[in-house]
């Protein structure tokens, strides 16, 4: 009995681009069925070529399926937030802090919130010209419910364009101390879920480089910031500590986890705060003791001013009169 050959094996109708997974370029509607297989039913194409996510003619190259990743899983843990609280006025506010060319606005009411037929975003950023970009896009694409304000996160908590209570705050990459601006933002727009990815974090590495942390000068720990990369890792680990032991004593539970893959983007690392009421004691005194600990007491009146005014003798889980309920 003879064997077949490997050759007689193959497809003889099979052509050469066939056995290489279709080497010739897919045509338009191929092409458009590929990216709609990435994207979530009913996405908008034109909004995402309108962000340069899709290229003109509806395709995705490496970096924009990077990025449109990105604010994906972010929009998938914003949506779970969303889906568990109840908005103070009846409709969803969402602040979006830091929001640039409003990539998270724009696909947060796309998706969430256009079919809904309620629900307001708000995208808070400085530079004028991306405001004018947003707001245009806006208007194209008939997102009724989106306004962008040329303001700075630190003043937008007082900017009467906004409503006297927040749901939701978002900051995705927020450069520095934006984030923490971000947070204080939330805390007095009474916000019941804080969605954060903190970017470029430099004030506590200066402040490290600056104050060498006399207490721990001479002791082993001293070598955690003796080089400069090293310092600077230091000061964005401390920072970001920081920053939830400050949420937990204000009131909320806080969940620390990853974005994505590091592979996708070294700007990793997700804080998810929610309001529980139950501030704890706890929290604000380590963070305080972090602060002498490290030399940078003089944080706390600047980004910790509530833990810098609190009366003393104020209990765990007190609820002040300016605080959601």
């Amino acid at each position: 009995m003879n064997t077949p050959t490997r050759k007689e094996h193959r497809n003889p109708t099979k052509t050469g681009a066939d056995r290489a997974g279709g080497s010739k370029a897919a045509g338009p509607k191929d092409a458009e069925s590929v990216v709609r297989a990435e994207l979530r039913p009913g996405q908008s194409i034109e909004l995402l070529k309108a962000l340069h996510i899709l290229t003109r003619d509806g395709r995705m190259n490496q970096d924009s399926r990077r990025k449109l990743k990105q604010v994906d899983h972010l929009v998938q843990f914003i949506e779970k937030q969303i889906a568990e609280l109840t908005p103070h006025a009846g409709e969803l506010t969402l602040a979006d802090h830091g929001a640039g060319k409003s990539y998270l606005g724009f696909i947060l009411y796309d998706l969430c919130l256009k079919d809904a037929g309620s629900g307001r975003v708000f995208g808070i950023e400085t530079r004028a010209e991306l405001v004018e970009r947003s707001r245009a896009l806006a208007d194209q694409l008939g997102f009724a419910r989106m306004d962008f304000l040329a303001i700075s996160a630190a003043d937008s908590a007082h900017d009467a364009a906004l409503p006297e209570r927040i749901d939701v705050v978002t900051a995705l990459h927020a450069c520095d101390t934006a984030t923490d601006d971000a947070i204080a933002f939330g805390l007095a727009k009474q916000a019941q879920a804080m969605v954060l990815v903190p970017c470029c974090q430099a004030e506590l590495a200066a402040g490290l480089r600056q104050n060498k942390a006399l207490q721990l000068s001479r002791t082993p720990l001293a070598e955690l910031w003796r080089h400069p990369l090293h310092t600077r890792e230091m000061g964005s680990q401390l920072t970001n500590v920081l920053r939830c032991l400050y949420l937990e004593s204000q009131g909320y539970s806080v969940t620390v986890t990853e974005l994505v893959g590091w592979e996708h983007s070294l700007k990793n690392e997700l804080i998810i705060a929610r309001w529980t009421g139950q501030k704890k004691r706890s929290a604000a005194e380590r963070l305080k003791a972090l602060l002498a600990e490290f030399g940078l007491q003089g944080l706390l009146p600047l980004r910790y001013r509530r833990l810098a005014e609190a009366a003393p003798g104020a209990k765990d889980g007190a609820l002040a009169a300016d605080e959601p309920k």
